[in-house]
């Protein structure tokens, strides 16, 4: 669907850049796009590469499995339902971290596979759980230490401080979390109340 979102308004900016005589400057527009846009996700990857590269060393330093252990305590409170040794569990503190230390292409494959593995201990196949609910708000606003990507795309576009946003985000990121976790139990509470 999209493609023809972009394809329409592709065709419909050259239809009235013809009939209006601005063919040449929209087509050096898309040219200049197209070059500002390789450049943007060469930086992307670069800047991913790294960060990925780090987690590897942190996962075999053993400093995610660290981290790991030191949020399951908070899964406990979060999710008192759930064992604490089991698959969802674990794949869901690996999505904690890897969103904590701003990797969130990392953190979507263990994001699907936490809820893969939720979706096998939910009753109700076509309702999502109470669990699901929350992992969904923690995994939306969670708490990141390095906003690698905002970092990435700033200092792309020519920010002269790519990381003077890493306090906002900490302050955002964290009021996010705590009002978005406060609501999910509320309306978790209220929706036993009515069932």
């Amino acid at each position: 669907m999209m493609g023809y979102i972009w394809g329409g308004m592709i065709i419909t900016a050259f239809f009235f850049s013809f009939l209006t005589g601005n063919i040449e400057t929209v087509a050096q527009s898309a040219l200049t796009g197209a070059e500002n846009a390789v450049e943007m996700a060469m930086g992307l990857l670069g800047m991913m590469c790294f960060w990925s590269g780090l987690l590897e060393i942190a996962k075999r330093a053993g400093l995610t499995e660290k981290l790991a252990k030191c949020i399951r305590p908070l899964t406990k409170l979060l999710f008192p339902k759930l064992n604490p040794d089991s698959p969802a569990v674990t794949a869901m503190v690996m999505n904690m971290t890897a969103n904590f230390l701003g990797l969130s292409n990392a953190a979507t494959p263990l994001g699907l596979a936490a809820m893969t593995e939720l979706d096998k201990i939910n009753s109700k196949k076509h309702i999502a759980s109470d669990e699901m609910c929350m992992f969904v708000v923690i995994n939306t606003a969670s708490i990141t230490l390095i906003p690698t990507t905002v970092i990435t795309l700033r200092a792309a576009a020519g920010s002269a401080d790519p990381f003077g946003i890493i306090v906002p985000v900490w302050i955002c990121s964290i009021l996010a979390l705590t009002v978005g976790v406060i609501t999910a139990k509320i309306l978790s509470k209220g929706k036993g109340r009515r069932l």
